[in-house]
């Protein structure tokens, strides 16, 4: 039997994947690179350059001790061509092969190139739990889509929390229960830190070496690389996070960026755990009794909900849907976005927190960064390439969605039912940030206001007729024309006075 080179790409660290399945091991050869082309499409975070080039050596070395054969090409090989293609073809002339496979992309732009591949098999990537093809199926047609539709049909699919036909406990969804703001004094436990051993170490002296001026602190280093240590690191969130996760999920706390968090989706995202195994381990958790509803529900909704879901959407849209933008939103990205020097202390403690771990939570997210981004009218294509460049766990299919569509509202309602526009009010609820800021959230107007709150009112006017179409915005339109002339005319003045300053 002729050999074929099987390619794995560097988020698809699983031993179930497709392009495995059948293969045989005498004949085939695996091929894994690092390439200057997946290092440099947008200015990746050095952690994650880091995890990614550790997980994938990692990986390389188990399927070796399995039995593989695995031809690994790594950055700084004098002889890499800087690109998937270019490897491919290497490897190929080298083991005189005419066939080669690999498990879909999950990037539009990568996929596209691979059509082009000559002697190339692309097989679908199961590991989700939902078909792009049958989402894409089920979307058609529709007016709107909404995530709880198609989480009820996914809880259905897997029997997740289904008792009987009925969802456990007589609701869907306990968002609701979700919302409390975090106390300093809780007893917080952090994610197990693993130490670098001798292939990660090797690889963080090379992505020190070069890549000197990216953005994102390197070290210390503590992600899993491996399959064992992610499960691990999942295993601890299980026994000591997850029963108050649910409860503070969306709360912010300084100094705390990680409160009762999984931190666990910078594994998921490149293979290292398996979705279903997570959310039915966290479901077993429930059913003992070790964990309230409220927690295994959100966490199980984030998985086989959000996740499933915007990745439909992007495999739905692409191509286009990273240009999309109804809001006519042009500001440039400010420049604090990477340096973190602002006197929002929120932005400041958000943005900091990024460079240092390559990670916020999807408050941090969606209501700071993204908030403001909306508000102040950035390009979205800019905030989406800055997402997709500093989160460890950031893959266009998942991040490109919530970004665009969730965080930015420039697909004009298609992913999210209104905008996620939000005064300062609702940061200094959920956080304690606003305590430490040089401005006052509590200021509606003037120098000292919060920016937010100008920019909130700011972002109504100038879109009332899209928002007042809206119903869950259309009193946000209503109390905006109640005010007095005057006042409209200040809170106008001094968001402009603040837009004009932004560099």
């Amino acid at each position: 039997m002729t050999g074929r080179t099987i390619l794995i790409l560097g988020d698809q660290l699983s031993p179930q994947l497709a392009a495995l399945r059948g293969a045989n091991r005498a004949a085939d050869r695996v091929l894994m690179a690092e390439v200057m082309a997946e290092a440099d499409y947008v200015p990746h975070h050095r952690k994650k350059l880091a995890f990614v080039f550790s997980a994938m050596r990692h990986f390389a070395q188990g399927m070796r001790a399995d039995g593989w054969q695995v031809d690994y090409v790594r950055l700084d090989d004098p002889a890499n061509t800087g690109t998937l293609g270019g490897e491919l073809r290497r490897a190929m002339a080298r083991h005189g092969h005419a066939r080669a496979v690999v498990t879909e992309p999950g990037e539009w732009r990568l996929l596209q190139q691979m059509r082009e591949w000559p002697g190339l098999e692309i097989l679908p990537d199961d590991r989700f739990l939902a078909d792009r093809h049958g989402f894409a199926a089920w979307a058609e047609g529709r007016k709107g889509l909404r995530m709880e539709h198609f989480y009820r049909l996914m809880r259905r699919k897997t029997g997740l929390l289904m008792d009987g036909g009925e969802p456990a406990g007589g609701r869907w969804n306990f968002d609701a229960e979700n919302r409390s703001r975090a106390d300093p004094d809780l007893a917080m436990p952090r994610p197990p830190r693993f130490a670098p051993d001798a292939i990660t170490r090797e690889v963080l002296d090379m992505v020190a070496a070069r890549f000197p001026d990216r953005f994102g602190t390197l070290e210390p280093f503590w992600f899993a690389v491996t399959r064992t240590d992610a499960e691990a690191a999942f295993a601890q969130f299980l026994r000591h996070a997850l029963p108050q996760f649910g409860t503070y999920q969306d709360a912010m706390l300084a100094g705390q960026p990680f409160l009762f968090h999984a931190v666990v989706s910078t594994y998921l995202n490149a293979g290292l755990l398996d979705p279903l195994a997570m959310c039915r381990a966290v479901e077993a958790e429930w059913r003992a009794g070790r964990v309230p509803l409220n927690s295994a529900e959100g966490f199980i909704r984030q998985i086989i909900g959000w996740r499933e879901f915007v990745r439909g959407i992007y495999w739905w849209r692409m191509p286009g849907y990273d240009r999309v933008n109804a809001l006519d939103a042009h500001r440039p990205l400010p420049e604090f976005y990477w340096s973190g020097e602002t006197d929002l202390a929120c932005l400041s403690a958000c943005i900091t927190q990024t460079r240092d771990e390559a990670y916020a939570h999807h408050i941090q997210r969606l209501m700071v960064t993204g908030n403001f981004a909306l508000l102040a009218g950035i390009d979205p294509h800019a905030l989406h390439e800055w997402y997709l460049a500093v989160y460890a766990d950031a893959y266009e299919w998942v991040e490109l969605p919530n970004t665009v569509g969730m965080s930015q509202f420039a697909d004009g309602g298609l992913l999210a039912s209104k905008p996620y526009a939000a005064s300062g009010a609702y940061i200094d609820r959920m956080s304690d940030y606003c305590r430490t800021c040089a401005y006052d959230v509590k200021a509606k107007a003037g120098p000292r206001a919060c920016p937010f709150n100008l920019l909130y009112w700011h972002f109504v006017a100038r879109h009332q007729d899209r928002l007042a179409r809206n119903p869950r915005m259309a009193q946000a339109v209503r109390t905006w024309e109640r005010f007095a002339p005057d006042r409209q005319e200040q809170l106008w003045r001094d968001a402009e006075r603040f837009l004009a300053g932004l560099a």
